[in-house]
């Protein structure tokens, strides 16, 4: 199935994001990435914004047909997993604002789907992405929105199959 993914891997410092598309026979293209750097601003409502307003912006500017966002996982530390949800609601809020199919994953599924094993460190993610999108993303977050997205094209395809809308206030 041919379409573009909007891969995103959520954070409440740096929040990566990617668009994947991917051609018959298999062939993968990087199309863009980049990450949206909270960690100049001051509050979290001001990071939950611009969050908000960056990824709509990606979602005007390369309008693919679905989204796949890394899942939380269990953090050591409450406040960051707080924290970490926050900033997934707005990741959220922005998909349902342009009625997208939504699709999530859990970190070592992404991990399995991208490198073979679900305990891949940073470094062996990045280098698979790489080969795979035969390009280098420009950080270790934008390269883990690209394992999302690569992570969903391999599972259902981009449209997804039996794929759900998520709805504004739901």
């Amino acid at each position: 199935m041919n379409g573009k993914v909007l891969g995103i891997d959520p954070g409440s410092a740096v929040t990566g994001w990617s668009v994947v598309e991917s051609h018959s026979g298999g062939k993968l293209a990087l199309i863009a990435e980049g990450e949206l750097d909270l960690k100049g601003f001051a509050t979290l409502p001001e990071k939950l914004l611009a969050i908000k307003t960056g990824l709509s912006s990606v979602i005007q500017e390369f309008a693919p047909e679905s989204v796949a966002v890394e899942s939380l996982f269990f953090a050591k530390n409450a406040r960051s997993a707080i924290v970490l949800a926050h900033a997934r609601g707005a990741v959220l809020l922005s998909i349902a604002e342009h009625g997208l199919s939504f699709f999530e994953y859990a970190p070592k599924q992404i991990k399995a789907a991208v490198t073979g094993h679900g305990n891949a460190d940073k470094l062996q993610v990045t280098k698979m992405v790489s080969a795979l999108l035969k390009s280098t993303p420009t950080g270790a977050d934008a390269a883990d929105a690209c394992a999302v997205a690569i992570c969903h094209i391999n599972h259902c395809g981009p449209l997804g199959a039996g794929a759900g809308k998520l709805r504004a206030g739901v």
